[in-house]
């Protein structure tokens, strides 16, 4: 049985010059299928708040809602290294993260977690690294923190490029094993991820990264519309989907569906025999 990718085997591929494709998942079917395709690295994003729950932002979920997502797609998953992200405000200090960690670690199953944030939570992910937590940090466009960023790309200013490049030291310094990029100009990422001995995993920040990460209903196309710019529709799955279902009411509409290829029979006995009794009882 093959074993699952660990936060060293993360590392090393950056080291190799390995690039690392990494997908969100927040289920066990999508695990399953994640699995089967051979993808390393599995997040459980807070992305699912939008995506799977239909909320506006990611800010509603609550720990609770991380675990029972995790549970989901450590079942499907055997070899991914799965990632989980902490919700907005679960980790608002060192106490409030150990016991986030704790949680989504023993209930969820997932063997990382990812936190959003630079220099200011540095503190929280070097106490839980030093507990023994794989942490991912999360840099340039933080959902968590859209109210205040907006839904743009980032640090585009000399000032907010250092500030940014500085964020991503001191996480590596803290402990993190990796650290997302989303949404930055491409060449700071390029230049972030020179700098850096761990791996950067990009949405949004170009080619240059170690890595890059999608969202699950991006790369499938399942939803209509048009697309964040930094995804891309590998698949146009959403419009099969559609026609599936339609087909599928319309057969069972016109009595065409189900067949004979769908149904099981009784023997000819057990059936006159039911019909006689239903006649008598008459």
């Amino acid at each position: 049985m093959a074993r699952r990718t660990t936060v060293a085997d993360v590392r090393k591929m950056k080291s190799e010059g390995r690039r690392i494709p990494m997908v969100t998942a927040y289920d066990y079917s999508s695990a399953l299928i994640a699995e089967r395709a051979g993808v390393p690295m599995i997040l459980v994003g807070d992305s699912l708040g939008m995506v799977v729950h239909g909320h506006e932002t990611t800010l509603p979920l609550r720990v609770e809602d991380m675990i029972l997502h995790a549970q989901m797609v450590m079942r499907g998953s055997q070899t991914a290294l799965v990632v989980v992200d902490l919700p907005f405000m679960s980790y608002a200090t060192e106490q409030d993260a150990v016991t986030s960690a704790r949680r989504v670690m023993q209930e969820g199953r997932g063997q990382a977690l990812k936190l959003e944030g630079g220099v200011e939570i540095a503190p929280i992910v070097r106490r839980l690294t030093e507990m023994g937590v794989p942490v991912m940090g999360h840099l340039g466009l933080t959902p968590q923190s859209q109210h205040q960023l907006g839904l743009r790309v980032q640090a585009r200013e000399v000032n907010a490029a250092r500030k940014l490049i500085d964020d991503a030291k001191a996480l590596e310094e803290a402990g993190a094993f990796a650290v997302v990029l989303e949404v930055i100009p491409a060449e700071l990422a390029a230049l972030v991820s020179r700098e850096l001995t761990i791996p950067t995993i990009g949405i949004g920040a170009g080619a240059g990264c170690d890595g890059q990460v999608q969202v699950w209903h991006d790369v499938l196309g399942l939803f209509e519309g048009k697309s964040p710019r930094h995804a891309y529709r590998f698949a146009e799955i959403g419009q099969q989907m559609e026609q599936a279902l339609r087909r599928y009411a319309e057969e069972v509409t016109l009595g065409q569906f189900p067949t004979e290829a769908q149904s099981a029979h009784l023997k000819p006995d057990i059936l006159t025999e039911l019909e006689k009794g239903l006649s008598k009882a008459k």
